[in-house]
């Protein structure tokens, strides 16, 4: 495990002393690296500052990974976060947050336990947007899952998170005890909104007073988070080795910045987590979130599938590509113009800043990894953006670009497609493998995607037709020179 010869080379020793006293309130599902890049090293410094001890974290993967949690727990819980900075500095950080973490992939018991617990008065989530079994288009909770059907069937043995939530709330007004507040850190519109919604007819379909109990007493703060965390390599692992003299598994590598922009709603009170930096309590995060999907995650799919069709690995190969770079400014341009933010927002500079973010070449945040689970993302990221546009009746050039990458990327019968709708995504394309505009009518099919209304709006078909053709004409170079000359 981690020893206190890590802890003084990381000057933090004086959190292992009083690492004993800290007494967990926040159950997280998502054991991933963001989880442990962002909230966990943020509660972490909060309880160094404040002196306070009791917002310790159970962490808990409920899907996959169970290596992970086998290396933390080896570990005691300990791990290491590494910042890099623009300039290349690296700052090293020892975490103790994590009181206890939990594989609840093949018993989910204990965890719903420890939710159900009186001291538990924080659940938060980064289970991606798939993780919501939510329809991204509508936001609706889709009863016809697999998984959906299955929780249903089983309340009290559920597989999804959403089930696991309405299980733990069930155990604590069965006990008389006040419901938590349910936080996602998830990059989904409305998340708070969102959750709120599926708990609440997944629990109607339980039980009607369970339904209303939550909603007149529980909780679901909507919040921003934005940081880039790629995916942890053994590269990583082995830098962090060569540092610090001693091996960590469950080490975090990410940039430097962080931002967590939180609706301050609780029920059971909460963690002053804005007395470190980068943390906000609003009451409205809609203006951040906006911004955040249509400029940050907008450009950065963008880059993601245009990176991946010119052979580059990472996203900042990709926007060191000068064409490609270029055409990213004109979508996060065309996305700043749909957004209502604070009077102190310069949504130039915040551009400006997005550039010298993905270009920070010490991040291996590879493009594959961004082009994942597209399907769950575009909605958000760039469709709504496109609506906005067209009611306006303004170019949305590059975003259709955009959609022509994606689709072109999903067709390629050579990618292996990470997405959970990868079945449909390839028989659509197999169906009509040699006829462009069939093909790209039948993508507007995808219900789930793309609703009701677009696929009917004829400037909409066309304009993305017109950027297939495009794209299939000039090939990646081609169209992106064509559409930066042009628009």
């Amino acid at each position: 495990m981690l020893n206190t010869t890590t802890a003084e080379k990381l000057e933090v020793s004086y959190r292992l002393s009083g690492r004993e006293a800290i007494q967990p309130a926040i159950v997280h599902l998502g054991l991933g690296a963001f989880h442990r890049g962002h909230l966990a090293l943020i509660s972490d410094e909060f309880m160094a500052v404040s002196g306070q001890r009791n917002w310790g974290i159970t962490s808990a993967n409920i899907l996959g990974d169970k290596t992970l949690v086998e290396n933390l727990q080896a570990q005691d819980n300990l791990y290491t976060v590494t910042e890099i900075h623009p300039d290349g500095h690296r700052e090293c950080k020892l975490v103790s947050s994590i009181v206890n973490s939990l594989h609840a992939e093949d018993d989910r018991l204990p965890l719903i336990e420890k939710m159900s617990e009186e001291d538990t008065r924080i659940v938060t989530l980064t289970i991606t947007e798939k993780g919501y079994c939510t329809n991204m288009a509508t936001g609706e909770l889709l009863l016809d899952h697999p998984l959906i059907v299955h929780d249903l069937a089983n309340p009290e043995h559920p597989k999804t998170a959403i089930g696991i939530l309405v299980a733990a709330l069930a155990a604590r007004r069965a006990a008389g005890i006040k419901p938590f507040t349910v936080l996602s850190c998830d990059n989904i519109p409305d998340n708070g909104k969102r959750t709120r919604n599926a708990v609440l007819l997944f629990a109607t379909a339980v039980n009607d007073d369970l339904a209303h109990w939550i909603d007149e007493q529980c909780t679901f703060p909507s919040a921003v988070v934005d940081r880039i965390v790629p995916a942890t390599t053994q590269e990583d692992l082995q830098m962090v080795k060569n540092k610090l003299g001693v091996e960590d598994k469950a080490a975090v590598v990410c940039e430097g910045f962080r931002q967590w922009i939180i609706e301050d709603n609780f029920v059971m009170g909460r963690p002053d987590w804005d007395d470190v930096p980068g943390v906000t309590f609003v009451e409205d995060v809609r203006p951040y979130k906006e911004m955040k999907l249509r400029m940050h995650n907008g450009a950065h799919s963008f880059l993601a599938y245009f990176g991946s069709l010119g052979h580059h690995t990472t996203i900042s190969e990709a926007v060191s590509d000068p064409e490609l770079r270029k055409a990213t400014q004109k979508l996060m341009k065309c996305a700043a113009e749909t957004l209502d933010v604070p009077a102190y927002q310069n949504l130039q500079a915040y551009s400006e800043q997005l550039l010298q973010r993905f270009a920070n070449t010490e991040l291996a945040h590879k493009t594959s990894q961004i082009a994942m689970d597209g399907s769950q993302k575009i909605t958000q990221r760039w469709l709504e953006t496109i609506c906005w546009h067209l009611d306006h009746n303004s170019s949305y050039a590059p975003l259709a670009l955009g959609l022509a990458a994606w689709m072109k990327y999903v067709s390629d019968p050579d990618t292996v497609i990470e997405d959970p709708m990868a079945a449909e995504l390839k028989l659509t394309a197999e169906t009509y493998p040699n006829n462009l505009e069939a093909r790209t009518k039948a993508f507007f099919k995808l219900h789930s995607i793309f609703g009701d209304y677009l696929p009917i709006d004829e400037r909409f078909v066309r304009e993305v037709t017109i950027a297939c053709r495009i794209l299939e004409r000039r090939g990646v170079q081609g169209a992106l020179h064509y559409m930066n000359e042009n628009f």
